[in-house]
């Protein structure tokens, strides 16, 4: 016998010990199919959750453009929904996506993403959504130099010029809870609203609240931001945790965000970073 056929002889003999040894060992499943701690499943990376935001993100939201510090509403919000995970401060990791990006369909580099995502039916075509964690009431803004600038009730907006864009919530709230006696007056877009309220047009705006922080912070200058109307004034947007399509953190998270909500913390979040002491009274 050669060489090469004893060789041959003695691996088909391995072989065939190897698969008789396989026959008598009870199957496990393959580490790669076991859930991360806490039973979830789809990590980004495993231990760890993966919570994305802006670049940059911006104040109330953020503080600071740091949401590793958990200041700010919505960095304050993951961090809390990590820790409904099972996940300890110390397992949260940042990223960074544009506003765009994140929406369009394809594999995500987060687990969950959050920087004012309004529920839609369009984009929930290409991502999932959580349940909401906010949902955004209407504000109402003017400039230092407006007569509106010291109204501190609806009543004080009542024989002023406020306006809104037409055909959105916000022109709906002020006909139904402001009702000023000029009526409400229509713009189409808000730049136009706000181009109108610098140039002494109107008095006041009414906007989502989101916008109203982002307009007297960043782009109207002599900015104030009046207050929130009532709940009742409308609710304009609900926002939402993005994640992949067809996750499986979809449903925890929807869990973990339900769990806040029905225990009030969403509310003292939200009254933290939003709230009056952010500047935002509600005007009754």
């Amino acid at each position: 016998m050669t060489r090469f056929a004893r060789r041959s002889g003695l691996v088909a003999g391995a072989a065939a010990l190897a698969l008789a040894l396989a026959a008598c060992t009870p199957a496990t499943e393959t580490p790669a199919e076991e859930p991360a701690e806490g039973g979830l499943t789809g990590l980004v990376t495993e231990g760890v959750l993966t919570i994305a935001t802006g670049e940059p993100a911006y104040y109330p939201y953020v503080i600071d453009d740091a949401p590793e510090s958990g200041e700010g509403f919505e960095a304050a919000v993951a961090y809390a929904v990590a820790e409904e995970l099972g996940f300890a401060p110390e397992d949260v990791v940042w990223v960074r996506t544009s506003f765009e990006a994140a929406i369009q369909p394809g594999p995500k580099d987060f687990d969950i993403n959050l920087q004012q995502y309004t529920i839609t039916e369009e984009r929930a075509q290409n991502v999932d959504f959580s349940s909401p964690y906010y949902a955004t009431p209407q504000a109402v803004i003017t400039v230092e130099s407006s007569p509106a600038a010291g109204a501190t009730s609806l009543a004080d907006l009542s024989d002023l010029l406020v306006g809104a864009a037409t055909g959105t919530t916000s022109f709906t709230a002020i006909e139904e809870q402001i009702a000023p006696a000029a009526g409400a007056q229509a713009f189409n877009t808000n730049d136009d609203a706000v181009l109108a309220l610098q140039n002494g047009t109107v008095d006041a705006l009414v906007v989502d609240l989101p916008t109203a922080f982002f307009l007297t912070g960043v782009s109207l200058e002599g900015g104030v931001l009046l207050g929130q109307l009532p709940a009742d004034a409308g609710i304009s947007d609900e926002w939402g945790f993005v994640l992949a399509k067809d996750s499986p953190l979809t449903a925890p998270v929807t869990a973990a965000v339900d769990a806040l909500r029905e225990s009030g913390r969403l509310a003292e979040i939200a009254d933290e970073w939003l709230g009056a002491d952010a500047g935002a009274p509600i005007l009754q």
